[in-house]
């Protein structure tokens, strides 16, 4: 191939360069010279124009690409049209993106003018998805290296794996403490997680956590045409003796790995009964977040085979992400342990539903809402405490006069909760481990119970966020570690952080309390009247 600047009159045929911006002329980088082209170039001025021209025995960049791209496509793929020596190739159906790595490299190594990236192997994708694209970098190649390009492929043809598996069984098991809406919560998430392969949730079973119910429970489920068994423990797997391996070894199957170099993921289990998939599951895998066991259920799904060296060879490239209920090492351990958390306390609201007097101002056993809670905080182990102002931020103010708080003041208050709770958290002074956020407008909360969750928190073992519950109903306060402060600094209108709990069920420590004091919040009149009539001590119902 001819390269280099040419006058414009010997500039037919060739390709542009470089783009070209002159006056009113332009002309894109690709475009081939022709007579118009000239005489446009001449008018502008232009004297010299950087042009690529084929030689004999050459082929064009999108020629070449298209070329590389057909041959390496194999099922369940497609080739868009090349262009600017560009060829995309897409996934025709949904599955499991199945890529021979050598072929890969003999292809980016025939020349560096020619280069082919794909997605990462056994990837999932879905119908349409871009999984690879062949790119030629000079403007056109010699025949003879397309040849040896198409040639690198071999029978390394990528191909997708369509999903194959459609009925899945579900079990969980059961341990006092594990509430009833992290098994729903569950459910949720594992539909979610099946719904792009077409797969869906045929049956599922709650039995205690032992061999004997857990046993039948999976034999069950397979005799009712699952595919496929997941089984969630309430209790993570520690040992191939474990009640999960057990159980499957029961009823004739067999434990054919236990454990991964994936992180989320670590106790992943993989068994198989009458050649039908049994996954024990890892903790993660409760979280909508990508982890270890996607990448086994999806290749499962896909009928893939997955054997103890797949599962070995996880390693390179098996750190996810960084877990957030591990220490992190930036953090100093005397920072991360200490428990240092400050008190947020959100009276800030317009009381709507009170139908006009501020709720935060109203009475109750002589004194103003915004200041019983105040004072608990101020009588809790947390420190500082920061009440968040808005609506009549003056008066609420007044009402807390002589106490040791700091105050922050939103002026968006009336945009919702998650700009007050962001105001607060963006005041947290550095070095402080975390934040509890309290309501102005529940007055039960007492400083037993700030403190209980302050004594639960424990960064260093992975308590991170810490959630008063009773009944398996959550309440308030919520005790929040610095780690996901960036999180609620992203929330957005008139709601809470719940999904973020959600989000991080393998954070969340739950504390079981009795009575009102984590649900009593004073939002209108006749629940103010109702809790005047009650008389009740503050604390009562304790913690």
């Amino acid at each position: 191939m001819k390269f280099g600047p040419v006058k414009p009159d010997d500039a037919v045929g060739g390709v542009t360069v470089h783009a070209i911006r002159q006056g009113s002329l332009v002309l894109k980088k690709g475009i081939v010279i022709g007579f118009a082209e000239v005489a446009a170039l001449k008018q502008a001025g232009v004297k010299e124009i950087v042009v690529a021209r084929l030689d004999k025995g050459d082929v064009s960049e999108d020629e070449a690409a298209a070329s590389v791209a057909v041959a390496v496509a194999g099922q369940g793929v497609n080739v868009e049209r090349a262009f600017t020596g560009r060829a995309n190739l897409f996934a025709s159906e949904a599955g499991v993106l199945v890529v021979d790595r050598d072929s890969v490299d003999r292809i980016n190594r025939v020349d560096e003018a020619v280069t082919f990236a794909t997605l990462p192997a056994f990837k999932a994708v879905v119908a349409g998805e871009m999984v690879a694209t062949v790119k030629i970098i000079p403007f056109g190649v010699e025949a003879s290296l397309r040849d040896a390009a198409v040639a690198a492929v071999g029978n390394g043809r990528m191909r997708v794996a369509p999903f194959r598996i459609k009925r899945v069984g579900v079990v969980s098991t059961l341990l006092p403490g594990l509430a009833p809406k992290v098994i729903e919560k569950t459910l949720h998430v594992t539909e979610e997680r099946l719904a792009p392969t077409g797969a869906h949730i045929i049956a599922e079973r709650r039995v205690p956590h032992d061999e004997a119910a857990l046993a039948p429970a999976i034999d069950e489920l397979l005799a009712l045409g699952a595919e496929l068994v997941l089984v969630f423990g309430a209790s993570a797997i520690a040992d191939r003796r474990d009640v999960i391996p057990a159980a499957i070894e029961q009823i004739g199957g067999t434990v054919e790995h236990f454990g991964m170099p994936v992180d989320p993921g670590n106790l992943m289990l993989i068994g198989n009964v009458n050649n039908r998939p049994v996954l024990g599951a890892p903790g993660c895998a409760r979280s909508p977040k990508e982890n270890g066991f996607d990448w086994i259920l999806m290749r499962l799904l896909a009928g893939l085979p997955v054997t103890r060296t797949d599962v070995t060879g996880m390693g390179v490239g098996g750190l996810l992400m960084e877990i957030v209920t591990r220490p992190q090492p930036r953090v100093p351990v005397e920072t991360d342990g200490n428990k240092k958390v400050a008190a947020i306390i959100l009276a800030a609201g317009r009381s709507t539903r009170m139908g006009g007097p501020n709720k935060l101002l109203a009475e109750l056993n002589g004194k103003k809402l915004v200041r019983i809670v105040a004072e608990q905080a101020l009588a809790s182990k947390a420190s500082p405490v920061i009440v968040v102002t808005g609506h009549q931020g003056a008066e609420v103010e007044a009402a807390l006069k002589g106490l040791n708080v700091k105050f922050v003041h939103n002026p968006a208050f009336a945009d919702g909760l998650a700009t007050s709770v962001k105001a607060g958290v963006g005041a947290v002074p550095d070095g402080t481990d975390g934040a509890v956020i309290l309501l102005g407008d529940m007055p039960l909360i007492d400083a037993k119970l700030v403190d209980r969750l302050l004594d639960t928190f424990a960064p260093d073992r992975g308590s991170l966020i810490v959630v008063p519950v009773a009944g398996g109903r959550r309440g308030n306060p919520v005790l929040w570690s610095r780690r996901f402060f960036s999180e609620l600094m992203t929330l957005d209108g008139d709601v809470g952080a719940r999904h973020l709990i959600a989000r991080h069920m393998e954070a969340v420590t739950e504390i079981e309390v009795q009575g009102k004091s984590a649900f009593l919040d004073i939002d209108t009149p006749e629940m103010l009247s109702d809790a005047r009539k009650d008389s009740l001590r503050i604390g009562a119902g304790g913690a």
